[in-house]
């Protein structure tokens, strides 16, 4: 039961109504060999559902609330509340996998709102055309690592697109840091058992970190996007038959840096060139449907790719006998009227190794790229005086120029994560 908090709480009227509604999230501090625990509350926007928080009686009347998203930090305490209630706590706590020992495991820091600090800067807006369905995360310290950060963006679309996005949002890091988890242990069991048995001057960590451990990397993002997808399909309380989300999400671990990516939302690093000038480099490649090898699974699984009159630089999936949905990227989270039909969830990941000359990676939806540049968008964020305002900067110039080039009602709804390193 990796990376699953469980708190058994002795008086169920101390369960107020929104922490078991999509409001709640509890923290555990570990202080070398004792628990001390502080149940937190935090707004989301009611984003975090039954796969996030749920509550449960046991026989004995007693409530059991588990969390499964990440753990916050910035909230408001809810201890005075208990203890005017007058209910104990009686608490355990399983976080991480096998290798997490109480002294090692550090409380995470979890931005989903429109703000930023010296390290990271988030914001999203609203486009012209109804719900906001773009929504991004940054998660210091993930995986319980000092030096381990987490960042994504989501892009929903369907009519159901905003609730995916943000479910997608809550679920994958949690999927991303058990897998993780299971494969750095699986790792370090394997390396026990090889021609590893003498590591002289050398510690596993460092033998593996540039070998062993970035393919256990890239094989937990594989993990973590398939389940989280498959989850989609069971999950009663979303409906992703024609509704789904993009996602492009980072994670940095010291000088490492893996990109995963479904859809067309995109990543890119600014880096300085030998005389100093501003360089943009495109990490991820998005997912459309009229890239060769994306197109020729879609048509080998009957399904068609064509553009419409009106939008003929537009390639969409459609299905094998009807003119629907008219999907345009080749993967997503969700989508599961397209999923026998060429689309899948499966992320291109890639690896990177980050030198001195890498300033900062952004993270954005397609309503930036449609109307930016990679090198627009790197500009922009490395003239921002105030690191915290760089994503706020990207998103008011791709607003600028959608209502100068299109129509008003035709602006997208924006987000975009900076992350400097």
């Amino acid at each position: 039961m990796h990376g699953r908090t469980v708190f058994y709480i002795d008086a169920p009227s101390v369960l107020h109504p929104s922490w078991t509604s999509g409001r709640l999230l509890a923290a555990v501090y570990l202080f070398q060999q004792n628990f001390l625990l502080r149940l937190l509350s935090m707004d989301v926007e009611n984003s975090l559902d039954e796969a996030s928080v749920q509550s449960r009686k046991n026989q004995q009347g007693k409530s059991t609330i588990y969390v499964l998203g990440d753990v916050e930090e910035h909230a408001e305490t809810y201890s005075k509340a208990i203890a005017e209630n007058g209910s104990s706590i009686k608490a355990t706590a399983e976080i991480g996998g096998p290798s997490h020992s109480p002294q090692t495991c550090k409380p995470q820091k979890r931005y989903i709102s429109n703000g930023g600090t010296n390290m990271a800067s988030l914001f999203t807006k609203q486009g012209h055309k109804g719900t906001n369905q773009d929504t991004m995360l940054v998660i210091e310290k993930f995986v319980s690592h000092h030096n381990t950060t987490f960042g994504g963006v989501f892009d929903g679309h369907g009519r159901h697109g905003h609730l995916v996005a943000r479910h997608v949002r809550d679920v994958l890091p949690e999927k991303l840091k058990v897998s993780w988890q299971d494969q750095h242990q699986a790792a370090r069991e394997g390396l026990y058992l090889s021609d590893y048995g003498d590591l002289g001057n050398h510690s596993l960590e460092e033998l593996t970190s540039k070998h062993v451990l970035i393919d256990a990397w890239k094989e937990a993002f594989r993990t973590a996007f398939k389940l989280t997808d498959r989850e989609l399909l069971v999950n009663d309380t979303l409906d992703c038959f024609a509704s789904g989300t993009t996602a492009v999400v980072v994670v940095r671990q010291g000088n490492d840096l893996l990109v995963g990516n479904v859809g067309d939302s995109r990543a890119i690093l600014g880096a300085r060139d030998d005389d100093g000038s501003l360089l943009a480099i495109q990490l991820t490649v998005d997912s459309k449907p009229d890239e060769p090898r994306e197109a020729e699974r879609i048509k080998r699984y009957d399904g068609r790719v064509f553009a419409l009159q009106r939008e003929p630089s537009v390639h969409r999936v459609w299905l094998p006998h009807r003119n629907a949905p008219g999907l345009a990227m080749s993967r997503a989270l969700g989508d599961y009227c397209l999923k026998n039909n060429g689309l899948i969830s499966v992320p291109e990941v890639t690896y990177r190794r980050l030198t001195k000359r890498d300033e900062f990676v952004v993270l954005a939806t397609d309503g930036v790229w449609d109307v930016l540049s990679n090198e627009d968008v790197a500009a922009i964020v490395a003239s921002t005086p105030n690191r915290a305002f760089a994503a706020r900067a990207v998103v008011e110039h791709a607003v600028h120029v959608w209502r100068s080039k299109y129509a008003h009602w035709r602006v997208d709804d924006c987000a975009v994560v900076c992350l400097f390193l």
